[in-house]
């Protein structure tokens, strides 16, 4: 029975912080658009200019070799 003093303020206190957090994110906007990044996801288009893109379109070029000194 004493267990049960510990035990009920604890969960009380639990389902508070995940009800507070479950608003925050919908006050963010974490809910906003939950079928875009899912249909994103089959559309190939890419920006020519993101980073990734160019790194793997042009790939560094080594440095040149210089001649051996004689």
């Amino acid at each position: 029975m004493p267990a049960l003093y510990v035990m009920i303020p604890a969960a009380l206190l639990l389902v508070g912080v995940a009800i507070y957090v479950f608003f925050w994110a919908v006050d963010s906007g974490q809910y906003d658009d939950l079928d875009g990044p899912a249909h994103s996801v089959l559309f190939d288009d890419q920006d020519p200019n993101h980073l990734a893109g160019v790194e793997e379109a042009n790939p560094p070029e080594p440095p040149p070799k210089d001649p051996p000194h004689a």
